[in-house]
């Protein structure tokens, strides 16, 4: 999804955080030390990458299941045909290049007190500091019905890859005159301009072949994220094709039949061509299974270290940590990951890392040719995590800001993950 943050294209801090007073030269004391970072997505791989740069000699092990990654970011544009799967792809090369062990397996069960993960394939790996970067799971059934079997039907497609490619299938196979619905839940979620970056891309493709076509975003909450923005846009580019249904008007999609193709809210039921169910969403199960989630599902941190508030020498970054008021945004995993690193190294050497700025810009695309974007300024320090009244607003047209946007995820794929995606489709 073209929407998650770039924080300019200085190369300040690699991109993502001002790491105010810090030297990496502290960390030549901590060269034995044992890191293991659980989750190989923006924030697991950032991290990973940040702290071999600290400290070169670092032993640094990074777990996922999956050799190759799949990036959200962009992956709306893949839905449309505006770029293909391929593009959106990224291995485990360039960790693998700068040191950083990767384990191709998952973290079955974490012991925080032993300082211990069990691995799924069998065996331990013991480490002096750990860093949650798991991400999102899909919360099942909380709206009637929808089962991971019902996501077959209607895809979700809010983690790239199969369910990307189920949902672009059916886009391609829609007859003019066609209805797809995108269901929005409530609550803190992955990149909330997302849906409605979608809608506008789907318009954008479906207007010049298949112009009878309407798109309903059912959205459980009563404001989205530049809203003006986005219904000026519609109105303008799509007229009539794009209605948005608000929670006060029944917006939230209680229960769903995927054999009929069938949504039902306050209002009664809706039978639609295409049903985009976006779910309500928590941290990966193990976030929950080693007591790192608060009763309110999420993952609570010392937003200056990103280090767990239930267990020590436990850090959490990118979707699954509570670091209000920050999106939960690509970007925002990057510049976490950043200070996060500069963190673990600083408690290593037995130092106090100092305050920093993190930044954000979430980035939307209105048509296939045009963009906006967010921007986002975060002060993180002892007294918690503030957002800054002075923000990197960026003066550009839409067609400037889609322009940006790609340069944004060349550059952030790059420093993420020590490898690039280009657009045409091929790692670089």
């Amino acid at each position: 999804m073209k929407r998650r943050a770039f924080l300019g294209l200085s190369g300040r801090a690699a991109g993502g955080v001002l790491l105010s007073g810090w030297s990496m030269a502290p960390a030549k004391a901590a060269a034995s030390a044992k890191v293991l970072i659980i989750g190989g997505g923006f924030a697991g791989s950032s991290c990973a990458l940040q702290l071999r740069r600290i400290n070169p000699r670092m032993q640094v092990t990074l777990v996922d299941p999956d050799e190759i990654y799949t990036t959200c970011p962009m992956s709306n544009g893949a839905l449309v045909g505006q770029r293909d799967m391929q593009s959106l792809r990224v291995t485990r090369r360039g960790l693998v290049s700068a040191g950083v062990v990767y384990v191709r397996d998952q973290v079955a069960a974490l012991d925080t007190a032993a300082r211990r993960a069990r691995l799924a394939g069998g065996g331990e790996l013991a480490y002096d500091r750990v860093v949650l970067a798991t991400g999102i799971r899909m919360l099942w059934g909380k709206i009637g019905g929808y089962t991971e079997t019902a996501a077959l039907r209607m895809p979700h497609a809010w983690q790239a890859g199969a369910q990307t490619e189920i949902l672009a299938a059916q886009i391609r196979a829609l007859a003019d005159g066609g209805v797809i619905a995108i269901s929005v839940p409530a609550g803190p979620m992955r990149c909330p301009p997302g849906p409605f970056e979608r809608a506008s891309l789907i318009a954008a493709h479906l207007r010049p072949v298949k112009p009878r076509c309407k798109i309903l975003i059912f959205d459980a909450n009563n404001r989205f994220p530049r809203q003006d923005e986005f219904s000026s846009a519609w109105r303008e580019l799509y007229p009539g094709m794009i209605e948005w249904i608000s929670v006060v008007d029944g917006g939230a999609v209680q229960r769903v039949d995927p054999e009929r193709m069938m949504l039902i809210n306050a209002g009664g039921e809706h039978r639609v061509d295409i049903a985009n169910i976006i779910p309500p969403q928590a941290p990966a199960q193990l976030a929950v299974q080693a007591g790192l989630a608060s009763d309110h599902g999420w993952c609570p941190v010392n937003p200056l270290t990103f280090e767990s508030t239930s267990a020590e020498q436990t850090y959490v970054i990118g979707d699954s940590c509570i670091a209000d008021p920050m999106p939960k945004a690509a970007s925002a995993a990057h510049s976490q990951a950043l200070q996060c690193a500069a963190a673990i190294s600083a408690s290593l050497a037995g130092q106090e890392p100092a305050p920093a700025v993190l930044d954000s810009v979430c980035y939307s695309s209105l048509s296939t040719k045009t963009a906006l974007s967010i921007h986002g300024r975060f002060r993180a320090g002892a007294a918690g995590m503030e957002q800054l009244a002075t923000t990197l607003e960026v003066k550009a047209s839409p067609a400037e800001e889609a322009a940006r946007a790609d340069a944004w995820y060349r550059h952030t794929v790059r420093q993420s993950f020590g490898e690039g995606a280009d657009l045409a489709g091929r790692s670089a």
